[in-house]
């Protein structure tokens, strides 16, 4: 194991969404049927051609590591629709106190969302990305009979 500072950190150990989250006494996380997709179903002759908006509602889990890092650190998310258009930013604080000690960001999300496709959530810690989160969601239209 290296003791090189220009290593750096923090580290993105889990970044996923998921239907549910446990965190054991000891916090330790346990990740319920992970997701990156969502698929809404209309059924019937009044099946919109369309999709309406359809809400959506899992968890967002991200766990860092420290590393070298130590002190208060900004988490920003940022959403993209498939079309381009941004959705809001959510920023929490991070604190991080070096070597292998780490920080779980659970969140509970609930979006509205108004076009099918894959929307992207960059997850950003100051200025840095770490990674992208995709999540696609799908319309499927059953018209039953004749």
């Amino acid at each position: 194991m290296s003791t090189d500072p220009d290593l750096g950190g923090p580290y993105l150990q889990i970044a996923a969404f998921c239907e549910n989250v446990i965190e054991g006494k000891d916090g330790v996380l346990s990740l319920i049927r992970v997701i990156d997709r969502f698929v809404h179903t209309a059924v019937g002759a009044g099946a919109p051609e369309k999709m309406p908006a359809v809400p959506v509602n899992a968890h967002l889990v991200l766990s860092f590591k420290s590393g070298f890092a130590k002190g208060s650190f900004p988490v920003k998310i940022r959403g993209v629709s498939p079309d381009g258009k941004p959705l809001p930013d959510v920023s929490i604080p991070m604190q991080l106190e070096g070597d292998d000690r780490g920080q779980n960001i659970v969140l509970q999300v609930g979006l509205v969302l108004e076009q099918e496709g894959l929307y992207w959530f960059d997850v950003y810690v100051g200025e840095r990305l770490m990674t992208r989160m995709p999540l696609r969601l799908v319309y499927q239209r059953l018209v039953l009979g004749p």
